[in-house]
């Protein structure tokens, strides 16, 4: 990857900011460089953080984690992918070859209906910006309207998500997953 384009912002930060920044990571962890690039924009940092959905919400966390990583790996943004392996694929019971499986294209990992017909809705946004109404019967068949609002909402966010991490060069953080070979 280049030099970042947009440093991380650099401190001391603004009372406000260095306490959002703190409830972000908690005490004592430095913040994400994403959040730091952001920070150079404090309204912009704010209206993103309270768009995203790393909430409980309608879908489970695994399906939450496997929407992002598709989308990531499919957007190519290696340090969002990364963060997310890093820091949910355990929690969310993802294996190790069903975190690779979200790089692959080629069919091999046998994903459950469930799993496919998420993974097949976040290849079809990324790829036309739409859904074809085979894998919508496929998508509707396996979640409720609310979840597949979230799911779109959720693929949109991190393409956004992507834009960021890729458009500003964000460096890897140190430690993270890096997309397999």
């Amino acid at each position: 990857m280049d030099e970042a384009r947009i440093p991380p912002a650099p401190r001391p930060y603004a009372p406000e900011l260095e306490e959002t920044l703190a409830r972000l990571m908690g005490p004592g962890v430095e913040p994400l460089r994403l959040f730091r690039t952001l920070a150079q924009n404090p309204r912009v940092l704010a209206r993103f953080l309270a768009g995203g959905l790393l909430d409980k919400g309608s879908i489970s966390l695994r399906e939450r984690e496997l929407a992002i990583l598709r989308t990531t790996a499919r957007c190519g943004s290696e340090y969002e992918w990364g963060v997310h392996v890093s820091f949910f694929h355990a929690r969310a019971g993802l294996s190790a070859e069903e975190v690779r499986a979200t790089c692959a294209l080629d069919g091999s990992h046998p994903w459950s209906g469930r799993d496919q017909a998420l993974l097949d809705l976040c290849d079809a946004l990324h790829e036309r910006c739409d859904v074809d109404d085979a894998t919508w019967r496929r998508l509707a068949a396996e979640f409720a309207p609310a979840q597949i609002v979230e799911l779109v909402v959720l693929a949109g966010f991190y393409h956004t998500v992507s834009y960021l991490t890729n458009a500003l060069r964000i460096e890897l953080e140190p430690g993270a997953a890096r997309f397999p070979a």
